[in-house]
């Protein structure tokens, strides 16, 4: 037998030993002793090398080559064998501290805040009516939040005292009604429409006010519309908000978009309408929610509506006004203040 045929006799025989050894290893102590008892300085593969001084001249390259070639065969099977033990040491971890078919913890994701929640089922009484929910720009220009709504140049509300004017034909929207305008000139009758938004005016930071704030406009155009329309869709909206048991009435009063014109209030939830020492209603039994009317004919003829041939109703009313009652709060900062866990605590 040649040199090199004795040579690879041997090497086979090494690799034999070699797998089997590597079977045996049942963790990363027993592989590391593995690597040191065949490829460290003292293994069986330096053995072999040393035997090449034995061989002719002429076989050692080539016998070099041969047993670089099985050290490498065996470093890739250590490899992949370190990586099988490390892969089942991380699967039996999991078991031992995962069970990943029990329900995992209740994610903390906060609550709503009353006054978009508010928004949310005030709009969801009206679309289950038919009404579509519109968004407008919280910049307006003067004609719109104004001119259109039939409000005169000397109405105190045009007064830069009361309103934020950015420039003197821009103004933050001191009402979401612009709306109605943009809606009328856009689409023609019959509309249904309600407008969710924000309105700033310059009013002093109190208990009941804040210069920047939410309203919700509703408006309804058509033929044959009248103010039974108005009165049985505010009273199902508030009997849906506050209970079965809710009432509204409506008190005569004045605004320039509207005519006839009149305020709603809702009985107390806290007394039942008795009054007496009612913190809640001030002892009134009736709460104040807002400013409702027929629209008035001289806005229908500015989005080019014939007042002949259709009638509407429309109402506004602050978002927080609602919310303040719903959760029997007095005082409107607490909505801004920014105080954790506040809207948790009234879901």
């Amino acid at each position: 037998m040649s040199g090199m045929d004795s040579l690879e006799s041997t090497l086979a025989a090494l690799a034999a030993r070699f797998d089997d050894a590597l079977a045996g290893a049942a963790n990363a102590h027993a592989l590391d002793e593995v690597r040191v008892a065949f490829l460290g300085r003292s293994g069986e593969v330096t053995a072999v090398r040393r035997g090449i001084g034995t061989l002719p001249p002429a076989e050692r390259p080539t016998a070099g080559k041969v047993i670089n070639a099985a050290v490498e065969a065996m470093e890739a099977k250590l490899a992949a064998a370190r990586t099988r033990l490390e892969s089942a040491a991380l699967e039996r971890s999991l078991e031992d501290s995962i069970d990943v078919s029990f329900p995992g913890p209740a994610a903390n994701i906060g609550a709503i805040h009353p006054v978009r929640r508010t928004a949310i089922d005030v709009a969801r009484y009206f679309t289950r009516h038919g009404f579509a929910v519109v968004l407008g720009p919280e910049i307006e220009t003067d004609a719109n939040n104004f001119d259109a709504l039939n409000i005169p140049p000397d109405h105190p509300a045009r007064e830069g005292l009361d309103s934020f004017y950015l420039r003197p034909d821009l103004v933050l929207r001191t009402h979401t009604s612009p709306m109605q305008v943009r809606s009328m000139r856009k689409h023609g009758p019959p509309i249904a429409i309600i407008v969710p938004g924000k309105a700033y005016r310059r009013d002093a930071i109190d208990a009941r006010h804040l210069y920047m704030f939410h309203q919700v406009e509703g408006l309804m155009v058509g033929r044959g519309i009248h103010f039974g329309h108005l009165k049985g869709m505010l009273l199902g909206l508030f009997r849906e908000l506050f209970g079965p048991w809710a009432d509204v009435r409506f008190r005569p009063s004045f605004f320039p978009f509207t005519e006839p014109s009149a305020e709603f209030d809702v009985k107390c939830p806290a007394c039942d309408g008795q009054g007496g020492t009612c913190r809640t209603c001030g002892g009134s039994g009736w709460i104040e929610l807002g400013g409702s009317g027929m629209v008035h004919p001289n806005v229908l003829r500015a989005v080019g509506y014939d007042p002949d041939e259709v009638t509407g109703w429309a109402f506004g009313c602050g978002l927080e006004r609602i919310a303040m009652k719903r959760h029997d709060m007095n005082d409107i900062r607490a909505f801004v203040e920014n105080a954790p866990g506040f809207a948790a605590g009234l879901a």
